[in-house]
């Protein structure tokens, strides 16, 4: 579970919504909302805090990785930015081998602030030695996460955080988020504390590194975690700039931690499964576990975790029989399942949960659209949008759709494959989420 404790949550959130006074619609920036309305003005629990507490300020999904696309590294730094939401005094991040087979040797971690806005140089007044159990060295079981002891450094909302990971000895990189569309670097040696390295390599993705979260003073809302693929991963975004609607989002919402664990291909109901011999193989494990198989690891165990929005459903529709085998096609019913399964989970957890609808994609490069997939896609947004079942709907269709033809993406929200939304596009979607549903300010 999170870093502060949630064993009361489920009894204090019955107890609570016994006097949530209404069901309200509200239909903003294009978004027909739905919502009960919670005298907590946060929304749950976490809503309103007067006290110190640890918050998720960034977080990435880990996922394995193919045979054929694991690096190695060995005696060499990976330099990684973090792009945070919610600022606060103490940071604490969280480290993953979850997907190794074998332990892995951290040889020693630094943490500080980016000097100016673009590049990966630190402001050396602000270099941190993260220690685990008060060692600067640590190894991570396989399969197993670590945390580091709290840090103490003054991060603020919107910041730009330098993590520095060196591993001295020959490591597979078998855990990792493969699209971070932010630039990294790996250096040689163990220069985790110095102002500038010299780049051996630059990737977009980010390694061993799954989370950060800070220590709030006063007033929190908590954390929003964005459960979602690559569309809210940030495909087609712009690289280093941080245009992710969920960024976007965070930028609107200031005292709330916003906390991205989209990831490129997942799907809510199967895992990745390329078929034998298809290109696939080279990326597909890449795709990460499924909602459903990840949702306790990626949302639940978030820090301070209050609100998720959930945007899922279109791989599900589409990858069978482009990326996985044409057994695991499925129904609207069964993608109508998962998501009653993800609110059942979360409102077990006292969390309140957000449905968003699935977005157009007539006419995509990728082989996903049929008239087939088309009525799926229609039923589950009814589904969504009339249901009930979800705390809020979120209707980034309505949003996103071409007025003339609301099967495909509005044109100039398209990054050419009539899939992705571009830049503006995730610039719409972020404003269309109304910020009361975390506790900012009531209905309007």
């Amino acid at each position: 579970m999170s870093e502060h404790t949630t064993t009361s949550r489920p009894r204090i959130w019955r107890r609570m919504a016994a006097v949530a006074v209404s069901t309200l619609l509200l239909v903003c920036g294009g978004a027909t909302t739905s919502a009960a309305y919670s005298p907590w003005g946060g929304g749950g629990p976490w809503g309103g805090s007067q006290h110190d507490s640890w918050v998720g300020t960034w977080a990435t999904a880990p996922t394995a990785t193919p045979d054929t696309a694991t690096s190695v590294l060995h005696d060499e730094t990976i330099r990684q930015i973090v792009h945070t939401s919610v600022g606060g005094d103490q940071v604490r991040l969280r480290l993953t081998n979850e997907f190794g087979e074998t332990p892995l040797r951290i040889g020693e971690v630094h943490v500080a602030l980016r000097s100016g806005s673009s590049g990966t140089d630190i402001d050396p007044e602000t270099d941190r030695t993260v220690t685990f159990g008060d060692r600067t060295s640590v190894t991570i079981p396989a399969g197993a996460p670590m945390l580091s002891d709290p840090v103490d450094l003054a991060l603020p909302a919107s910041s730009d955080l330098v993590v520095s990971i060196h591993l001295p000895e020959k490591t597979p990189v078998t855990t990792l988020h493969a699209f971070s569309y932010q630039d990294n670097v790996v250096a040689a040696g163990n220069v985790t504390g110095d102002t500038r390295v010299e780049a051996t390599e630059t990737l977009t993705q980010w390694h061993f590194l799954s989370g950060v979260s800070v220590r709030t003073h006063g007033r929190s809302t908590g954390a929003v975690v964005a459960l979602g693929d690559s569309i809210t991963d940030g495909a087609a975004t712009e690289v280093n700039a941080n245009h992710r609607w969920p960024d976007l989002l965070a930028d609107r919402l200031h005292r709330t931690g916003v906390l991205n664990v989209g990831i490129s291909g997942n799907r809510l109901l199967h895992d990745p499964n390329p078929p034998e011999g298809s290109d696939a193989e080279n990326y597909a494990a890449f795709f990460g576990q499924s909602a459903l198989g990840r949702f306790d690891r990626d949302v639940l165990a978030q820090p301070g975790v209050s609100h998720v929005v959930v945007l899922l459903g279109v791989n599900d529709l589409g990858h069978p029989g482009t990326t996985a085998p044409e057994s695991e096609t499925v129904t609207a019913e069964e993608i109508i399942g998962a998501h009653r399964q993800l609110v059942t989970r979360a409102h077990a957890e006292g969390l309140r949960i957000y449905g968003a609808t699935i977005t157009p994609f007539k006419g995509d490069t990728l082989g996903f659209y049929s008239e087939e997939n088309e009525a799926k896609r229609q039923a589950v947004n009814e589904w969504i949008r009339t249901s009930g079942a979800y705390d809020a709907v979120i209707d980034f269709d309505e949003v996103l759709r071409a007025p003339d033809d609301p099967l495909r993406l509005r044109p100039a929200y398209d990054s050419g494959d009539h899939l992705h939304p571009n830049d503006e596009g995730m610039a719409a979607m972020a404003e269309a989420v109304p910020t009361w549903l975390f506790g900012h300010g009531g209905p309007r």
